[in-house]
């Protein structure tokens, strides 16, 4: 069972976006206050602030963090029309500050003539790369030569999108057979353009990103995208927040031989969910690209799961204000066991309500022999509802045990 747990984050304005690092122990937020602060997870879960300082000279849209083999290291990026790199230093023994922490600003990218909407650093066998999409229609990627000198980067490509781009995700993908591919998203209002999303790809020949593709179905505002891990798939998987949930399978074509341009991807749409009836901030997968969570303006963070047919369904919703959780029929969900994947959302109970339950409806699990069946949790990842049996449903006072798996011939 989970329970909403608000944390008091002292923040002047609103909060635009929140960040956990690689190991899931520290946190980020910024917000149009000009500030990031820095929280860390202690022993007992609590989160405590660590660190707080005005970052920008105007709104900040995101933050978000370098993988930890080359330090701690954040970048944000703001209205102000820059982004900016921070690291995390120890106080030398000499220093007054000896043995403590703080973040000192390391460089700051001006190139944008507008407001800088999103940035994200490129997968780590990329090498320290880092990438800012702005209001004026242009994504820039940047390089640190040395990554033990984070003051120096160099602006290694800059790809007109024709439309003002709202956010941007690298494909985590490090297959060889995969060139490294990102995709836009816009929130242009311009109707010229129907196609909001677009997807480009890295030319080894040219050395330059082309597009690849623009899904064309996608019209209305795009807030945020997500490419899922890839695991060995051979295709990409690309969540998409808009007025609703959209998530894409993209089928790279086989390549001719002679051919020099971007691969031709074959656009699938598999799931679309409006259960947000509102809309959508943020999509988010898990590590292992089994778990989708979304959060929108119905103030829920909703989890999308797939069964073994990869039909998609809703698995969870996850509200933080309090107020009881009813299903689709009006009436309170419940279950009897939970699988222990936790997503903590950054929305605080008003007026000191008390933590909300999250409740979940039940899934169908993976068949037994299927590809998907190897998903099942181990035993002590389930968890029993603390509930009463007088207060379950009829139907859920008894739960199967998990059988054992057939071994495989």
């Amino acid at each position: 069972m989970f329970v909403a747990r608000s944390i008091a984050a002292d923040h002047k304005d609103l909060i635009h976006d929140v960040s956990y690092d690689f190991h899931g122990r520290r946190m980020a937020t910024c917000s149009s206050d000009q500030s990031v602060k820095v929280w860390d997870k202690s022993e007992n879960g609590e989160w405590h602030c660590t660190a707080s300082w005005k970052t920008h000279s105007g709104s900040v849209w995101r933050v978000t963090w370098a993988h930890p083999e080359f330090g701690q290291v954040l970048a944000s990026c703001s209205f102000d029309r820059t982004a900016a790199v921070w690291e995390e230093i120890v106080g030398e023994s000499n220093d007054k500050q000896r043995g403590l922490s703080h973040w000192i600003k390391r460089t700051t990218l001006v190139d944008s003539r507008t407001s800088v909407t999103d940035v994200k650093f490129a997968p780590k066998h990329m090498g320290l790369m880092l990438t800012t999409c702005s209001a004026d229609g242009v994504v820039r990627i940047y390089e640190a030569p040395d990554v033990m000198n984070l003051s120096q980067w160099s602006l290694q490509h800059e790809i007109s999108c024709k439309l003002s781009c709202s956010c941007i995700t690298w494909n985590p993908s490090s297959s060889r057979a995969h060139p490294p591919m990102f995709a836009v998203g816009s929130d242009d209002s311009n109707v010229t353009y129907s196609g909001k999303v677009q997807i480009y790809e890295y030319n080894e020949n040219t050395r330059k990103y082309s597009k690849a593709e623009t899904l064309m179905t996608v019209t209305d505002a795009v807030h945020d995208i997500a490419f899922a891990p890839n695991l060995g798939r051979s295709f990409h998987v690309l969540a998409i927040a808009t007025k609703d949930v959209r998530i894409f399978k993209l089928v790279p074509m086989r390549k001719e031989s002679v051919s020099t341009g971007p691969t031709k991807l074959e656009v699938q749409i598999v799931a679309q969910f409006d259960n947000h009836n509102s809309q959508v901030w943020r999509v988010s997968w898990n590590i292992t690209s089994t778990l989708l969570a979304s959060s929108g303006d119905d103030g829920c963070v909703r989890l999308w799961k797939a069964n073994y047919m990869d039909n998609w369904k809703c698995t969870g919703i996850l509200k933080g204000d309090g107020s009881p959780l009813t299903g689709s029929s009006g009436q309170p969900a419940a279950m009897s066991t939970v699988v222990g994947s936790s997503v903590q959302t950054s929305q605080s109970a008003p007026n000191g309500a008390p933590a909300g339950r999250y409740f979940f409806p039940p899934l169908d699990p993976p068949r037994a022999g299927s590809r998907y069946a190897h998903l099942l949790p181990p035993s002590r990842l389930i968890e029993h509802c603390d509930a009463e049996p007088s207060q379950l449903p009829p139907h859920r006072l008894y739960s199967r045990a998990l059988l054992p798996l057939p071994e495989a011939e």
